[in-house]
């Protein structure tokens, strides 16, 4: 097993704000501040970073199963510990997939992959938060 190392940077811009750099390049502005929302906070972005891996893993599986999908929606929720650190202790990750006859077992199969082998973000969460999915099929017309 080969090890991979990244290499990402945060800068503090002032007034809480933060400018994170990812190992690729690309800037991500960062926002500590409570309420002001201006930016995503770090935890807003670890709850879109699972999603969109397992996002990635479905779309690419039900490509690879020829499926007709025409549009894709994963919606992820988390619930938090009350004391601190008040990391994520549950993550829920509902996938809506949008298409023509679309195989329920090949959206099954293909979810189980993301959960079970593919999603490295999902794995790197685990053991700290239970991680369940679900999906539903949405058929659409020609």
């Amino acid at each position: 097993m080969s090890e991979s190392n990244y290499k990402a940077t945060i800068q503090y811009a002032g007034d809480e704000f933060y400018i994170g750099t990812t190992p690729s390049g690309h800037a991500q502005i960062i926002d500590t501040k409570g309420d002001r929302k201006s930016a995503p906070s770090p935890l807003e972005m670890l709850l879109v970073s699972v999603a969109a891996c397992t996002a990635v893993d479905v779309v690419s599986i039900l490509q690879k199963k020829r499926q007709d999908v025409t549009d894709y929606k994963a919606e992820i929720t988390g619930e938090r510990r009350e004391e601190h650190p008040r990391a994520f202790i549950k993550l829920h990750i509902h996938h809506i997939v949008y298409g023509r006859n679309v195989s329920k077992q090949a959206v099954a199969q293909a979810v189980e992959l993301s959960d079970t082998k593919y999603c490295s973000v999902a794995a790197t969460v685990r053991p700290t938060a239970e991680i369940t999915t679900s999906f539903e099929i949405i058929e659409v017309g020609k």
